[in-house]
């Protein structure tokens, strides 16, 4: 109960009951452990895979699977993990880390207006790129060839993998790491493709998609955070979030290309450049959309008023790319929510009782701003020798610590390697490890292990980045 003030009255409560004062725990609404934290969440969306005794109730369930992936080594990492262009080739892009702050900003506003528990969007948010590999898109595509034979690699998959085994943070009863052990609710709303390889949806052209988000050997986890859920449909949040991580990185690619310098977007004008960018947008994100569809959307993106056709790195065209950047995450952001809101009303939208409806028209833009990026960027002839060499760097490991066993690998990973039951779960031992780590790490184990040298020259200059 509340104490009374010197003057003898009841001392009111801070107005913002949100964000409380410390000298005013008591008004704050007790979280833990209750299902009425947010409504559309009851007990089962907060348990967790080892229970946990009760704690401070201070903080909701959601908050604290949020803290956890905060503190983790594996979001500290993400700092040193490629987004687009490689870290440290410039002071300003964006490295994964960066991104996934930005995805949990977009993410949480964008969630807490359909009625979704931010803090559950937000930890899906930081948590969505944790399984990337060194050398983004680049390196999993590496990882997936060299453990074709197991499996493969997908980024997706390995999150999950790190959220529920590798990143230690709770260990069961029979000794084995059960990872951050967060809520069924968080870990469902982490999961873009709730699915293993073997059961990926066919797509249009009659083939399976080539994503996934769970090993064969992670079934069982999987099982218990989607148990009762019959089809792969994402919950709520997953779906929150994967628009998030659309919406921000087809934006925040094209501003960190344009800063680099690699392109302005006033080249679209010109015919030749228009078709080619419009091309690569068919190819990686819209092979079944004409491309007459494709050059709508582009026109209807430059008639905006923030369009940036040159910016020329003062200041006065940084703030106009901010402008354009902000304005195009609120047109996105913002059609998706009405077509929601229209289809589903003003009820919280929670778990798996709805859909994000994203217009088709918004749907083309999005997947336009990335193909430009794709176009100019990820695509260009310049940066293929860059990929290649990079490609060589994570073969060159793998076999390298296949052959040499445990003898390198980090402590965690070895004790996994002496544990794994056969040949085929030591080398996913050795994809984990390598996928743990970051950009430089993976060009200096390199050097050191195979080149006799503490520094990492196997890049040749001008090719690391």
């Amino acid at each position: 109960m509340i104490g009374q003030g010197s003057n003898g009255h009841t001392p009111r409560a801070p107005k913002n009951t949100q964000q409380p004062s410390l000298f005013w725990p008591q008004y704050r609404p007790p979280y833990a452990g209750e299902a009425t934290q947010t409504p559309g969440y009851d007990l089962w969306d907060m348990e967790r895979w080892v229970p946990e005794p009760p704690k401070s109730s201070y903080r909701s369930d959601f908050e604290r699977d949020r803290a956890r992936i905060l503190h983790s080594a594996a979001l500290r990492r993400l700092a040193a993990k490629t987004q687009v262009i490689s870290p440290g080739d410039d002071d300003f892009i964006r490295n994964r880390l960066t991104h996934s702050l930005e995805v949990a900003q977009v993410g949480r506003e964008f969630g807490r207006s359909l009625g979704c528990d931010p803090d559950l969007v937000d930890a899906a948010c930081l948590s969505h790129d944790l399984g990337h590999p060194p050398f983004g898109h680049n390196g999993e595509t590496a990882l997936n060839e060299a453990a074709a034979d197991i499996g493969g690699f997908e980024g997706n998959a390995q999150t999950l993998r790190l959220l529920t085994r590798l990143e230690p943070k709770k260990i069961t009863d029979t000794g084995t790491s059960a990872g951050l052990n967060l809520t069924r609710a968080t870990l469902d709303a982490a999961i873009k493709y709730p699915w293993r390889k073997p059961d990926a949806p066919i797509k249009s052209h009659g083939k399976p998609t080539a994503k996934f988000g769970v090993y064969d050997d992670d079934a069982e986890v999987f099982a218990w955070i989607r148990k009762g859920i019959t089809t792969q449909r994402l919950s709520m949040e997953a779906q929150v979030m994967d628009l998030a991580d659309d919406v921000s990185y087809c934006v925040h690619d094209v501003e960190d290309g344009i800063v680099s310098g690699m392109f302005q977007l006033g080249w679209l004008a010109n015919p030749e450049q228009r078709a080619r960018a419009i091309a690569t947008t068919q190819q990686w994100y819209l092979p079944d959309t004409d491309a007459e569809v494709i050059d709508a959307a582009l026109t209807r993106l430059e008639s905006t008023t923030t369009w940036v056709a040159s910016a020329d790195g003062a200041r006065h065209a940084h703030a106009a790319l901010k402008d354009m950047t902000s304005q195009l995450i609120g047109r996105f952001s913002t059609a998706a929510f009405e077509a929601t809101r229209d289809a589903y009303g003003n009820d919280p939208l929670t778990r798996h009782s709805a859909d994000v409806i994203v217009p088709a028209d918004t749907a083309i833009e999005i997947a336009t701003m990335k193909g430009i990026a794709a176009h100019y960027v990820l695509s260009s002839e310049h940066r293929q020798p860059i990929y290649e060499a990079q490609r060589e760097v994570l073969f060159e490991l793998v076999e390298f610590l296949l052959t040499t066993e445990d003898q390198y690998l980090e402590p965690m990973y070895a004790n996994d390697w002496q544990d794994a039951a056969n040949d085929a779960a030591k080398k996913r031992v050795v994809i984990d490890q390598i996928a743990s780590l970051t950009d430089n790490s993976a060009l200096m184990w390199h050097g050191t292990l195979l080149r006799g040298t503490a520094h990492p020259t196997h890049l040749p200059t001008g090719l690391r980045n």
